[in-house]
C-alpha cells in the first residue's frame, strides 16, 4: 500500500512502472476509487510509469467534513505529482477526474502535456440537482441513490448480464463515505471550466458512451472541441463508465492517443 500526506490529507495512490518511463495519470470518478481503471491496465503499452490514485473522500484517502472545492481536488493532485517528481504526464480523467484534468491542465502546464477527457465536461449538471442529490445522500447515504446511479453508470446489458460485477461496483459506490461523495458533489456543482478549457491547447482526446446518461456523447463532444485540434471516440454500448463496459476499446483508444502524441 502507498500512502503519503499533502494538503492536510492522507492520499492512497498505486505507482507502477519503470523510474524512466513517461508518465500516465488516472483520476477516477464520484463514488469509486482508483480499481476503474485495474481492466485498463494491462492492455497498455509496456514501459508507461502509471499513477493512479483516491481522491479525498473516496477510496482509502482521508474524508475532510464539510463542502470540497474543484481547487481542492486540483491542488490534491498537483501536490502528489509533484511529490513523485512526475512531470509532463497525459492525464485520463473520468467524469469529475476529467474535471480534475481540465483543471490542473490550465495551472500547470509544467505537469500535463496532454489530457483525456473521458464522459466528462466543463460543467456537469445544474446547482439545484446537486443540491438535491446532496440532501438525499445526507439523508439515506449513498444508497438511497444506488438505482440511479447505477442506471447512468452502466448500459442496459451490462447491467442484465454481469449482475456478479455490477454487485461489486455497488458496494463500492455505496460504500463511498457520506462526506466524501457530498463534498465532492458541491465541487461539481459550483465548477464551469468553460473559459479556462477553451484556452488550453494541449494535445487532447475526448472519449464518450452512447449509453451514458450522466455526461451524454454531445455533451462531452462539445466540450472536447473547445480545444483546438481534440479529437473524439464514441465508445457504442457503454453508459457513464466505458473503461468498466469495455476496457479493450477504452485502451486501445488510449494508446493510439499515446502513439500520436509521441509518449510511448
Amino acid at each position: 500500500m502507498q500512502m503519503t500526506s499533502l494538503n492536510g490529507i492522507d492520499v492512497h495512490y498505486a505507482l507502477t512502472g519503470p523510474d524512466d518511463g513517461a508518465p500516465v495519470v488516472f483520476s477516477n470518478s464520484l463514488g469509486t476509487d482508483f480499481r476503474l481503471w485495474d481492466q485498463v491496465m494491462p492492455l497498455l503499452p509496456e514501459g508507461l510509469k502509471i499513477l493512479r490514485y483516491d481522491m479525498r473522500g473516496h477510496g482509502l484517502t482521508s474524508t475532510p467534513e464539510g463542502d470540497y472545492f474543484m481547487g481542492d481536488l486540483v491542488q490534491d493532485i498537483g501536490a502528489l505529482m509533484d511529490q513523485l517528481g512526475l512531470k509532463n504526464a497525459v492525464f485520463v480523467g473520468l467524469s469529475i477526474g476529467g474535471m480534475i484534468a481540465q483543471g490542473l491542465a490550465a495551472e500547470r502546464m509544467d505537469l500535463v502535456r496532454a489530457m483525456v477527457l473521458s464522459n466528462t465536461a466543463t460543467k456537469i449538471g445544474t446547482v439545484s440537482m446537486w443540491q438535491d442529490r446532496i440532501a438525499a445522500v445526507r439523508k439515506g447515504g449513498v444508497a438511497a441513490l444506488e438505482q440511479s446511479i447505477l442506471e447512468r453508470w452502466f448500459s442496459q446489458k451490462f447491467r442484465a448480464h454481469n449482475t456478479v460485477e455490477l454487485a461489486g461496483w455497488r458496494n463500492m459506490l455505496c460504500r463511498t463515505p457520506i462526506d466524501g461523495y457530498t463534498g465532492c458533489s458541491a465541487a461539481i456543482s459550483e465548477t464551469d471550466l468553460y473559459e479556462n478549457t477553451a484556452r488550453l491547447t494541449l494535445p487532447t482526446l475526448g472519449i464518450a458512451g452512447t449509453e451514458d446518461g450522466s455526461t451524454p456523447p454531445d455533451l462531452v463532444r462539445e466540450t472536447v472541441s473547445l480545444v483546438k485540434g481534440a479529437k473524439f471516440k464514441l465508445i457504442r454500448g457503454a453508459g457513464h463508465l466505458p473503461c468498466v463496459e469495455k476496457p479493450a476499446e477504452f485502451a486501445q483508444a488510449l494508446t493510439e492517443f499515446l502513439k500520436e502524441v509521441g509518449h510511448v
